[in-house]
């Protein structure tokens, strides 16, 4: 057996465990409480008082603007200076966090402004409030329509935890620098590494080419229900 192939299948498992164990629930937990956070900034900045309003619009300015690794480092390394001190994988999803929910709420206000007004004033012609129409007749329609950016999001959360590597946080790639620090082996090390986030980011896109065609195969019967 060639050396690089006994190589790639001896590090394997270690890659997995850190898959598994750290970049899975890192991606899933940052893009549930991001996406969380983006619906409220959004549903805030169309809806809310203006004074909330200019708060987001500052919040998403200043995520928007600054690189996701200097975000990373001010929470892990900067907060410390002024007494508050985090773990590396409770600090990486702060920082995934408010990364996501910055960007989705610009997903979500786009996809909310573009649901037809005609579906408020249909919603508040049969007697339903303002929080009956956004559950019933608006979030269904914005849904659709935010799949393919959202999943695109999700795609690029997968291989942006990479970047957690860099304050401590044991997931994928950095399971590949420890490996690479006592093999010596770096090109087929990070082969093996990239080729395992391919393959992920492979099965994700997948999974999203299905959800569009279901959803836009039962779209028409979605919004004829609303």
């Amino acid at each position: 057996m060639p050396h690089w192939l006994n190589l790639m299948i001896e590090s394997l498992p270690s890659l997995l465990w850190a898959c598994i164990l750290f970049t899975v629930p890192l991606t899933l937990l940052s893009f549930v409480l991001g996406l969380s956070l983006g619906l409220l900034a959004a549903i805030t900045r169309l809806f809310g008082p203006k004074p909330f309003g200019l708060v987001v619009r500052f919040y998403v300015w200043i995520i928007r603007g600054t690189p996701l690794l200097v975000q990373l480092f001010l929470i892990f390394y900067g907060l410390p200076s002024v007494g508050i001190v985090l773990d590396a994988f409770p600090a990486a999803l702060i920082g995934f966090t408010l990364n996501i929910g910055a960007y989705t709420s610009e997903i979500i206000r786009a996809v909310l402004l573009a649901v037809p007004k005609g579906q408020w004033e249909a919603a508040y012609s049969v007697g339903m409030t303002w929080a009956q129409a956004m559950r019933r007749t608006i979030l269904p329609q914005a849904t659709r329509i935010a799949v393919p950016p959202l999943s695109n999001t999700f795609i690029s959360l997968v291989k942006d935890t990479s970047l957690a590597a860099a304050i401590t946080v044991p997931e994928l790639f950095r399971a590949g620098q420890r490996i690479v620090a006592t093999s010596y082996e770096p090109l087929i090390l990070y082969v093996e590494v990239a080729l395992i986030y391919l393959v992920v980011s492979s099965a994700l896109s997948s999974l999203q080419g299905w959800l569009e065609k279901r959803l836009s195969r039962y779209g028409g019967s979605i919004e004829a229900a609303s």
